[in-house]
């Protein structure tokens, strides 16, 4: 895969492209925000899709056997989890599972609780329901996020009755270790709280192996834990609408999946089946591949910054292929760095503070493109910090 080749991705509906004007109000700027690759899909992908679109028949399709045995396959190779092919419920995407899952075992008025700052649905797939947030800030030196156990375990009181956690974390880009896992479950588990996983950045992580999925942690965990997982993100797939819930427990998956039947979100996509079951059979390489490109393409950032920006701090992350920048020392509004990086820069991020007040004087920076394509992104923010540089050298000089 040539991952250094731009692909046109204007004029082809694209969210991330196409909507710019929409979204941020100007059109000439740089997108490099909303969480999908401008990369192609593995060729196993595109042929398994040439293939379908060849037999020109797409009715309505079932959740295969060889749909389960590709998912609860990767499951092991990849994670080295042992599911159940019955464990596997399909949903349309992990946003909207989290929602069925708020309204399945919650009721108006109760709280769900998660850690902050984190991806903007985990906050609408709550208050949007009705039900009360709790939000357990995580900790943060020099860039760096841990859980506040402490603070965690005064919040979840006999109101909360689900705690949804981001692994890996999106926008931090952490790996939960073991231990950070183990001391959460304990908490949720001695409370009678049932914990979700959103997992759905579980296959990006850059260190294999490191990433644990929530309900592996012991059988007594596992029957109190649904993890949500997609191929999506990890095959730029996420048009194709496909996720996998995985839910051991049987009385909890049948709850589940009798609220899809209630909103009829219950079938498989004919061309997301086909391409799920090439990615996660024949997808590996070039996962791999992607992998050491992404990562390569953070660390020039991180360099870069370190470099010629040191007012911008960051870090490489654990996994995701997305950054989380610190702009605080330049001491502006989310609306005003918002639009600093709009018509200075003519750069186009996902703003910090979407992911709560703690991503105040952040931006989230999307890496998943051509190097060409960064370099561009650093040298646009290259000039524009340093006529901000100017200003702020001008406004010294004034005589007060």
């Amino acid at each position: 895969m040539n991952f250094h080749q731009p692909i046109e991705r204007i004029n082809t509906d694209s969210f991330k492209w196409d909507d710019l004007k929409r979204i941020f109000g100007v059109s000439d700027v740089l997108p490099m925000w909303v969480a999908d690759m401008d990369f192609a899909a593995p060729d196993s992908v595109i042929s398994a899709l040439n293939s379908r679109v060849e037999h020109g028949v797409f009715g309505y399709t079932m959740q295969s056997d060889a749909y389960n045995q590709a998912v609860a396959d990767w499951m092991k190779s990849r994670h080295r989890w042992s599911i159940d092919k019955e464990w596997i419920v399909f949903c349309p995407g992990v946003v909207p599972a989290l929602s069925f899952i708020v309204q399945a075992f919650t009721e108006p008025g109760d709280k769900v609780a998660i850690q902050t700052p984190v991806y903007p649905p985990f906050y609408s797939v709550v208050t949007d329901h009705g039900r009360e947030l709790v939000q357990n800030p995580l900790k943060e030196q020099d860039g760096y996020y841990t859980m506040d156990l402490e603070a965690l375990e005064q919040s979840l009181d006999d109101q909360v009755k689900l705690f949804i956690l981001c692994s890996p974390h999106n926008p931090v880009g952490r790996v939960w270790r073991r231990e950070e896992l183990e001391a959460v479950a304990k908490l949720c588990m001695e409370r009678g709280i049932l914990m979700v996983s959103d997992e759905i950045h579980a296959d990006l992580v850059y260190e294999e192996g490191t990433h644990i999925p929530f309900a592996s942690l012991s059988k007594e965990i596992q029957e109190n834990c649904i993890i949500c997982t997609a191929p999506s993100k990890t095959f730029n797939i996420a048009g194709l609408n496909t996720s996998n819930i995985i839910i051991p427990n049987d009385s909890i998956r049948r709850r589940f999946k009798k609220t899809l039947e209630l909103y009829h979100v219950n079938s498989i996509s004919t061309l997301g089946s086909a391409a799920t079951q090439a990615a996660y059979n024949d997808g590996k390489a070039w996962l791999d591949e992607a992998l050491v490109y992404m990562k390569a393409n953070m660390e020039y950032v991180s360099e870069y910054l370190g470099e010629h920006i040191p007012e911008i701090k960051t870090r490489v992350p654990e996994a995701t292929y997305l950054m989380w920048l610190d702009f605080r020392a330049l001491q502006m509004s989310p609306d005003d760095l918002e639009q600093f990086l709009l018509n200075k820069a003519k750069l186009a991020l996902n703003k910090g503070s979407a992911f709560g007040k703690e991503g105040e004087g952040f931006m989230r920076l999307n890496i998943a493109c051509s190097r060409s394509l960064v370099e561009e992104a650093m040298k646009r923010l290259d000039q524009a910090v340093q006529e901000w540089r100017k200003e702020q050298q001008q406004q010294q000089q004034q005589p007060v």
